[in-house]
C-alpha cells in the first residue's frame, strides 16, 4: 500500500472524536485507508445489499453485532444510520468508535451534519498526490506521464492503463452516481456538458455560455455543475476577495480534480498527443493547482486557493492568503524558465502592498514543467517534480 499523506490526521482524529468521517471521490481510496489504519476494527460496506438492507430495517441490531470498533463504508447510502450512531456515541463515547467514509459530499455532509455535529471530525481524501507517489514504483518518469495518468489509486496500485479505467469510471460515474444524486433524464446530454466543461477549464466561468454550447439551460448547467461538485469530479477556484483598488474579475474558474480524467475528457490518449495539445497549458495548470489542493487538504489546511486577474487580463493563477502571508504562484507549462514569467507576480504584490491590509510576506512562486529548480533573489521557481515538497 502506497503510504497517505492523510493517515497521521485520521489516527489524531479517532484518538480525539468518537465518530471520524472521510469524504472523497470514489476509488480515491479511503476504504484502504482506512482499513490499514485500523486494521482491528471490524468492517461493514454499506453498498452490499443485503448489509445495506440489514442496515435500514434494523439500524439498533446492525450497528449491536459490532462489540468494538467499527468502519462502515458508503454510510450515505443509509442517512437515517446516523441518527443510531448519534445515540451509541452519546452513550458510551469511546474514540474512535465508528470511522465512516462517503463518496457523495452533498449527500453525506447533509445527513452528518443534522445528526453527528459536534461528534465527529471530517477528513477529505482526494486521489494520490504526486509527493504520495514519489519513492514509489508508481512514481511517473516525466511530467506529461504524471499529468496523463493522474492520481486515481487504481491506476498506480495495480499498475493499470490510465484510459482504460478512466473510460469504465466516467461511465460508472455518469450511470450510477450521478443518478442516485440528480434526476439527469438524458446521460447523453450529461455526457455532453462534462466534455463541454472540460474543455474550459481554466477559463473565467460562463453558466450561460456553457449550456448553450452543451445544449442545455443556464440553470441546468448550473445544477449539473453542482453535482460534478457534490462527487468531487470539479471545483471552482475563486477570485480573491482582497479589494485591490482594480477593477478585478469576479467570476470563479473551474478545474478538475483529476488531471487524467481530464485528458480522458478531451480524447488525449498519449503522451505525445498531450505535449501537441491547444489546450496544454490549461492542463497543466489543473494539474499543478489540484497538486497544490491536495497538498493542502491532506495536511489539515483548507483549500482556500484563489486566483487575480484584473479588467487588464493581468492575472496570477494561486493566490493563497493565511493569516499575515499570501503565497502567489505563476503556473507555466513551457519546460524552459523566462523571466517574463515574473511580472505578474510582481505586480500583485505592489497592489498588495498598497491595499487597506497589507500582508507582512508575500511567497512568490513560478510552478513549471521543466526539470531544475531555481532562487531568483525574491522568488522560488519550481519544476514540476518538487511542487508537493513545498509549504503551500
Amino acid at each position: 500500500m502506497i503510504e497517505r499523506t492523510l493517515a497521521p490526521r485520521l489516527e489524531a482524529a479517532a484518538a480525539a472524536f468518537p465518530v471520524v468521517t472521510v469524504t472523497g471521490p470514489r476509488q480515491s481510496g479511503k476504504t484502504t485507508l482506512c482499513r490499514a489504519t485500523f486494521p482491528d476494527h471490524a468492517y461493514a460496506n454499506l453498498e452490499h445489499p443485503p448489509t445495506r438492507e440489514f442496515a435500514t430495517a434494523d439500524p439498533e441490531g446492525f450497528l449491536g453485532q459490532f462489540d468494538g470498533c467499527v468502519v462502515i463504508d458508503e454510510v450515505q447510502r443509509v442517512p437515517d444510520l446516523l441518527s443510531y450512531v448519534q445515540v451509541r456515541v452519546d452513550e458510551r463515547r469511546v474514540p474512535g468508535e465508528f470511522v465512516l467514509t462517503g463518496s457523495q459530499n452533498l449527500a453525506l455532509m447533509d445527513a452528518v451534519s443534522q445528526s453527528l455535529a459536534g461528534r465527529t471530525a471530517v477528513l477529505n481524501l482526494l486521489p494520490f498526490s504526486l509527493e504520495e507517489l514519489s519513492g514509489t514504483a508508481a512514481r511517473p518518469r516525466d511530467v506529461w506521464t504524471a499529468v496523463l495518468r493522474g492520481g486515481y489509486p487504481p491506476i498506480h496500485d495495480h499498475g493499470l492503463a490510465s484510459d482504460e479505467w478512466l473510460a469504465a469510471y466516467a461511465a460508472t460515474y455518469v450511470e450510477r452516481d450521478v443518478r442516485q444524486i440528480l434526476n439527469v433524464g438524458d446521460l447523453e446530454s450529461f455526457r455532453t456538458f462534462v466534455a463541454t466543461l472540460a474543455g474550459r477549464v481554466g477559463q473565467p466561468l460562463n453558466l450561460s455560455a456553457l449550456g448553450a454550447d452543451a445544449g442545455v439551460s443556464h440553470v441546468t448547467a448550473r445544477s449539473w455543475l453542482s453535482v460534478l461538485e457534490t462527487s468531487f469530479v470539479a471545483y471552482r477556484v475563486r477570485p480573491i476577495h482582497r479589494n485591490l483598488g482594480k477593477r478585478l474579475t469576479k467570476s470563479a474558474k473551474p478545474y478538475l480534480f483529476d488531471s487524467g480524467l481530464l485528458c480522458h475528457l478531451l480524447g488525449i490518449r498519449t503522451t505525445e498527443q498531450l505535449r501537441l495539445h491547444p489546450l496544454r497549458g490549461a492542463i497543466f495548470e489543473c494539474w499543478a493547482i489540484s497538486e497544490i489542493v491536495k497538498s493542502r487538504v491532506h495536511g489539515g489546511l483548507p483549500a482556500a486557493t484563489h486566483f487575480f486577474r484584473d479588467h487588464r487580463g493581468r492575472e496570477v493563477d494561486v493566490v493563497i492568503e493565511d493569516d499575515a502571508v499570501v503565497r502567489v504562484a505563476e503556473i507555466k507549462s513551457g519546460q524552459t524558465f523566462l523571466p517574463e514569467f515574473l511580472t505578474p507576480l510582481r505586480e500583485l504584490e505592489r497592489l498588495l502592498a498598497q491595499s487597506a491590509a497589507p500582508p507582512e510576506r508575500v511567497e512568490k512562486r513560478v510552478v513549471y514543467a521543466g526539470d531544475d529548480g531555481q532562487r531568483r533573489s525574491d522568488v522560488h521557481v519550481v519544476p514540476w517534480h518538487a511542487i508537493g515538497s513545498i509549504d503551500w
